[in-house]
């Protein structure tokens, strides 16, 4: 996937929600993975946040970035599964804009390759809201591997070509 090294790179400003009854802040693998990439490809961490699988409560928090002017962007990872607790695709579902469904169809298809038929059992989503964009992955380290090392390092990359999201941000609020 080609970068136009001749244009500059624009960092991205990214909130990290990690969404669990089961971890804390000592053990949150995950979390701890999506901050060490974004960092590494030059972005800024903005917040971070550790939440239980409740949805209200994943809302508040979501309607609290979305209205940040210093957030571009949020990146979650856990509570995309089928069990009764997992409702982070809710939670984005309410507050969301516009659905980019592209995004759980090529993570499904990209983490087959790593764990086959399972990844069925993921709901891996991202939307547009009121110009921020929501990216929402699995809770596994793994996932958050794939999903940043195969889509997102490259649509946050301002130079990646022939589009990224970036390109994008200043006319996410059109109407």
């Amino acid at each position: 996937m080609p970068l136009d090294l001749s244009l500059p790179f624009v960092p991205v400003r990214i909130a990290v929600l990690t969404v669990s009854d089961s971890r804390t802040p000592a053990d949150d693998r995950s979390g701890d993975t999506l901050v060490a990439r974004l960092e590494a490809a030059g972005h800024q961490l903005a917040d971070r946040r550790l939440l239980p699988d409740d949805r209200a409560t994943i809302v508040a928090v979501l309607r609290g970035w979305i209205a940040d002017a210093h957030i571009d962007c949020v990146v979650s990872t856990g509570g995309t599964g089928v069990t009764g607790r997992d409702v982070t695709p809710e939670a984005f579902a309410e507050v969301r804009d516009k659905e980019i469904e592209g995004f759980g169809e090529l993570f499904r298809w990209l983490s087959y390759a790593t764990i086959g038929t399972s990844t069925i059992q993921s709901r891996a989503t991202a939307a547009v809201a009121d110009g921020t964009y929501l990216f929402a992955l699995p809770g596994s380290t793994g996932a958050v591997r794939d999903g940043w090392d195969g889509i997102l390092v490259h649509q946050l990359d301002s130079r990646h070509r022939p589009c990224n999201f970036v390109d994008l941000m200043p006319r996410l609020r059109e109407r």
